[in-house]
């Protein structure tokens, strides 16, 4: 119940669309409920009566006129406005749960991402919400709807004849009985199904990204066997969902028929003794279906509920991730700083259960300074870093930025003073243009074109078929890697921040791209206090100190000349590299 209370905040601001929508329905719903007197009065004062031939033509032409007026005129705009509204309700509600689903996956933290598949996140998404619809389309209006139709009808037969309208009804015991027995496991199974889509969907999108790595290792006919299970597992599960429905269908449709035959007998009998008319059997014949037909849809609409509350608790689990990384109540904002920052005493690991990554370090970095950090793989370069913009949160010690504690700042305002350059810098399908103004998107055009200049970017931006508005794919796909890099490095002189990060930013591109972008990135940090991850131990030789770790601790400090002298881990490291 919890997470309907939780759908039921987003169906609020358009209860009054609801509303409208079920008022509509109502209307709909009420013209069919006519038909059957039209036939009583068509047969018993018609048909069998005793006039002349002309006055039964012209009472059945006004009948005709009568019903076209209500069939066809008067029901034409009442069924648009149903349908349209009820889509409108419904489409604004899906809007808004995936906005706010957005939103608050902007806002969790890095761990989260590294604990899902994409997959399974776009299907909760996606699938999930879309099925969530339901709820509102199904169980706000169209099962009081045809509680509304069942019930008028129901009236209408015990005023006709009260004896066949408790005939009509002697099975709706049975119907409850079926509905409870075999709606149990219903909702067990279509959770189970979203699982196994979501799985498959999650398997599906990480191997199309990892292509060029199957088609490398030949692995075409091993991917296909191993989605073939996937989608295998998918098929069993909705099979199980397919059957389970099948029985439900049968079960209830063969008890629905069961009436009409004690109608058919019942009715029969009272016609031949006189008791009802052929009219009045025929309007009470044309009312079970009336009361039947919106049964069955309720049968049905228990079916789509169950499927879609069992979607509503994946969206919801979704929506109730835990946020890890808050702002605090009295958060300021980290205004224009100049890039002096302090590490005191910062250990840190990624889960409570698992080891330290990094243990009391303690390091002060003052503004305009350049700082590389280098080690072997694994040592902690770049989980420290990563803590600066509070991509994680510390267990231990304080990291401050021009003195305020960063815990205490905004993360907008925090991540707005950091520009950060990595080995695989993510670009976005959409235009060179695009991508570059994801820096600033407010920045003019004229400060677009500096910032790809300063970052090597423009000639060949300018070579591209389309110039800046050269569409570069799924990630960059159509660029290469020092392309892709210096297109990234543009997006950071954009943004202008006061504290620069270099993440491996050099270590996989060709000597000849390495060159180009070592210039944009050395124009870059000017002026700005940078942190340098490199393997390439060459290209930190200017930085105004060094940082070894090993194990998650400094083993070393100083600059190179200094470390070469000491003659330690650094100075290994190096001539190894120079080897």
């Amino acid at each position: 119940m919890k997470e309907f209370r939780m759908y039921f905040r987003f169906v609020k601001p358009y209860r009054w669309l609801v509303a409208i929508t079920l008022l509509i329905g109502m209307l709909k719903f009420a013209i069919p409920l006519t038909v059957p007197l039209f036939l009583q009065y068509a047969v018993d004062d018609i048909l069998l009566a005793d006039l002349p031939q002309d006055d039964k033509i012209s009472r059945l032409v006004e009948l005709i006129a009568i019903s076209f007026v209500l069939f066809v005129i008067i029901r034409y705009p009442i069924e648009y406005f149903r349908q349209y509204f009820a889509q409108l309700t419904t489409s604004k509600i899906l809007f808004d749960l995936r906005n706010k689903l957005y939103g608050h996956l902007q806002r969790l933290s890095l761990r989260f991402y590294q604990e899902r598949k994409s997959g399974e996140i776009i299907s909760r998404m996606m699938n999930d919400a879309e099925q969530t619809k339901a709820i509102v389309e199904t169980g706000m209006m169209n099962v009081w709807l045809d509680l509304f139709t069942l019930t008028i009808a129901l009236a209408i037969m015990l005023s006709m004849n009260a004896t066949l309208t408790l005939v009509a009804i002697l099975i709706l015991p049975f119907y409850g009985i079926a509905v409870v027995k075999l709606y149990r496991k219903l909702k067990t199974f279509a959770r189970s199904r979203s699982a196994a889509l979501a799985d498959m969907q999650g398997y599906l999108n990480e191997h199309v990204v990892g292509i060029p790595v199957v088609k490398s290792f030949t692995l075409e006919q091993y991917e296909k066997k191993q989605f073939g299970l996937k989608n295998g597992k998918f098929l069993e599960r909705a099979l199980a969902l397919t059957r389970w429905n099948a029985l439900t269908n049968a079960i209830i449709n063969t008890l629905t028929e069961i009436a009409p035959l004690l109608i058919l007998l019942g009715g029969g009998y009272l016609v031949i003794t006189k008791s009802l008319t052929i009219g009045g059997f025929v309007a009470f014949y044309g009312y079970l279906d009336r009361l039947y037909t919106p049964l069955r849809r309720l049968v049905s609409a228990s079916t789509e509920l169950t499927q879609a509350s069992a979607s509503l608790e994946r969206v919801m689990e979704l929506l109730n991730e835990p946020q890890d990384i808050k702002d605090g109540k009295d958060a300021k904002p980290l205004n224009k700083i100049t890039g002096r920052i302090e590490f005191e005493d910062v250990s840190f690991r990624y889960r409570e259960e698992t080891d330290l990554v990094l243990r009391n370090i303690d390091l002060t970095i003052e503004p305009g300074q350049t700082i590389a950090f280098v080690g072997m793989s694994g040592g902690g370069k770049s989980s420290l870093i990563s803590l600066l913009p509070r991509f994680y949160d510390i267990q231990q010690g304080t990291i401050r930025i021009d003195g305020q504690d960063i815990s205490t700042v905004t993360q907008h305002s925090l991540r707005s003073q950091i520009g950060m350059v990595l080995q695989d810098n993510i670009l976005f399908s959409g235009s060179v243009r695009e991508n570059i103004m994801l820096g600033n998107p407010d920045e003019t055009e004229f400060n677009m074109l500096e910032a790809a200049k300063r970052a090597n970017a423009h000639d060949f931006i300018m070579s591209l078929p389309n110039g800046y508005e050269t569409e570069i794919g799924e990630r960059g796909v159509k660029l290469s890697g020092g392309q892709k890099q210096r297109i990234a490095i543009a997006r950071v002189f954009l943004k202008d921040p006061a504290i620069l990060v270099l993440d491996e930013a050099t270590s996989a591109l060709d000597l000849e791209s390495e060159h180009l972008i070592q210039e944009s990135l050395q124009a870059l940090s000017d002026n700005r206090t940078t942190l340098v991850v490199a393997h390439r131990l060459s290209t930190i030789t200017h930085a105004d100190q060094i940082i070894v770790i090993e194990k998650g601790e400094i083993v070393e400090r100083g600059t190179h000349e200094h470390l070469m002298d000491f003659d330690g881990a650094y100075a290994r490291l190096y001539n190894v590299q120079n080897l």
